[in-house]
């Protein structure tokens, strides 16, 4: 199986709850096609570059995934039909992060 890091951007008026069950939800999606999500991060709601849907701001998640290449494609079918999605990426890793991401780790 391949490594993943996906991070998507949720609406800004979703509630820290919703964007937890929608993290949730996606695991579920990955672990359907017989993949598993090792780490997940929330790094709350942050300020976008520029307007996106006439958001301002929105909350960011990050995704640490071990699946083949179908279960991120099904992942990725399902965040572009979610409302609640802003945005989403996915990249493939050589290797999955242990830890704390940049965006967590203290100076």
């Amino acid at each position: 199986m391949a490594f993943y890091e996906s991070v998507f951007i949720a609406r800004q008026d979703a509630t820290p709850a919703q964007v937890e069950a929608l993290a949730a939800e996606f695991e579920g999606i990955i672990k359907a096609q017989g993949g598993k999500v090792t780490k997940t991060e929330q790094w709350g709601l942050r300020r976008l570059a520029y307007r996106m849907n006439k958001n301002r701001k929105g909350h960011y998640v990050l995704m640490n995934i071990e699946a083949p290449g179908s279960a991120v494609a099904e992942l990725e079918r399902n965040m572009k039909l979610n409302e609640d999605v802003l945005r989403f990426l996915t990249v493939a890793v050589e290797e999955l992060e242990e830890g704390p991401s940049a965006m967590l780790r203290k100076p």
